[in-house]
């Protein structure tokens, strides 16, 4: 392999030399899991991305490509880093179409910015997407990880909101799929294939949406228990119900001091509820669930709205955030499991941490199947290397035995060299690797940081 140093001048004759980073001080801050880039390039076309890759391709250098960074400590370790090809230059909405409800935007905007361009436009729309961090992530970004949020309840994930991409393939080639029609069956679905690859089979550089007009009102009731079969039973109650929430959420004791609430403070765990649609029926959801709920032995309930509510799901999201700014350490965990065992994931969970003698917090999309658990290992408690990966193994098993999964989203890059962050090989990883040997035999992009190590 060429060194880098001799190939700058072409770099820089694609993308120009005020955009192209190759002070080591400077990589320094960009270093994946301490692995340093050789240079960093932001172009800011998807030509200039194409004729990037296929250099690299061609001086088998391999790229890793970056937003704004809110999603990079998910994955393994880099098994190469040469050049860091940053998207942010992207940032542009190309057509936004409210009539017809569709938006298409390239990936190196922010979600934050393309919801404020739209709550202005006519009478208000949106694009129905909450992953954490919104503020920072950009939609290449959400859309390579199919990032989530809370609301995935009512409105889905990136998977079920694209209906366009275009994107650079491993050999330069400019790949669009779908478009602006909902309904657009033809051929095979390649923007599928890209949504939730993490980048490895290909750079994704503008998407389609749909949108939705903006919610007339939104609220948020929340409800505290003090056990936890209460507050799963009751979870499960509203999700068979006729009513239509945005999203259920259980949080055990950790997490909500964390998010540091007035309300909630009564009992051990906490059920949150979001609504959002017509306020006639916000209201009349809010007053029904509320008076079921002290009915069946909730201790507290409180509504919020307006500037509460929206600070409240902020929160929730980006709650590893709040964790950063108090100072503490931590493991993150993603499990999936059967919707119906919500509460055995839970109770197992608990009662694991505890005999380990960690402290944990655990948020629950219990509407969808998906639990965030931060295992504390600093400030607010200390936890070996090998009690950390011992906890690791029993969570992973108790997912596996609900039917589920679990994966680990940010760590410390020594206790990731002890570990498959992607959990236990299973049997889908093989065809994973014939798609990558097939899109990108020379393996350039993000190598080694999707599951089974491709």
């Amino acid at each position: 392999m060429p060194k880098i140093e001799k190939l700058i001048p072409r770099l820089k004759e694609i993308v120009g030399k005020d955009n192209i980073v190759k002070d080591p001080d400077k990589l320094k801050a960009f270093a994946i899991d301490g692995k340093k880039t050789k240079v960093i390039l932001s172009p800011s076309t998807i030509d200039e991305i194409s004729k990037i890759v296929v250099y690299a391709n061609e001086q088998n250098l391999s790229i890793i490509p970056m937003g704004n960074g809110s999603k990079m400590g998910i994955g393994g370790i880099p098994k190469n880093a040469d050049i860091l090809l940053r998207t942010t230059r992207l940032n542009r909405i190309t057509d936004c179409d409210c009539d017809n409800l569709t938006l298409s935007a390239e990936c190196g905007i922010t979600l934050d910015e393309v919801q404020k361009k739209l709550a202005q436009e006519g009478k208000g729309y949106f694009l129905p997407l909450d992953p954490s961090f919104t503020e920072k992530a950009t939609l290449g970004g959400i859309v390579a990880t199919n990032s989530s949020g809370p609301k995935r309840l009512l409105y889905g994930t990136a998977r079920d909101l694209i209906i366009g991409a275009k994107a650079v393939f491993p050999n330069g080639d400019i790949v669009v799929s779908g478009g602006k029609t909902v309904k657009n069956v033809s051929g095979y679905d390649m923007c599928k294939l890209l949504i939730g690859s993490y980048g490895t089979l290909g750079i994704l550089c503008e998407m389609t949406f749909k949108l939705l007009p903006l919610p007339e009102e939104a609220a948020t009731l929340l409800l505290s228990y003090a056990t936890l079969e209460g507050a799963v039973q009751f979870g499960q109650e509203i999700l068979r119900s006729q009513y239509l929430p945005s999203s259920i959420e259980i949080l055990n004791g950790g997490a909500v001091k964390r998010i540091n609430f007035q309300a909630g403070q009564q009992g051990d765990y906490l059920v949150a509820i979001g609504l959002e649609g017509v306020a006639e029926s916000i209201d009349r959801q809010v007053s029904e669930m509320g008076e079921k709920a002290r009915k069946q032995g909730a201790l507290e309930t409180t509504v919020l709205q307006s500037e509460a509510h929206s600070s409240f799901w902020k929160a929730v999201r980006d709650f590893s955030e709040g964790l950063v700014e108090e100072g503490s350490r931590f493991v993150s965990f993603k499990s999936i499991f059967l919707i119906s065992r919500n509460g055995e994931v839970l109770d197992h969970y608990e009662k694991t941490a505890r005999e380990a003698g960690v402290v944990c917090a655990f948020i629950c999309h219990a509407g969808s199947g998906v639990l965030y658990t931060y295992v504390l290992t600093g400030k607010g408690g200390r936890s070996k290397k090998e009690s950390l990966l011992s906890l690791t193994k029993e969570f992973y098993s108790v997912a596996v035995k609900n039917e589920g999964h679990l994966m680990v989203e940010s760590c410390p890059p020594a206790l990731k060299k002890e570990m498959d962050v992607w959990g236990a090989q299973r049997g889908e990883y093989e065809i994973m690797r014939r798609l990558k040997r097939e899109i990108d035999p020379k393996g350039i992009l993000n190598p080694g940081r999707f599951v089974g190590g491709i």
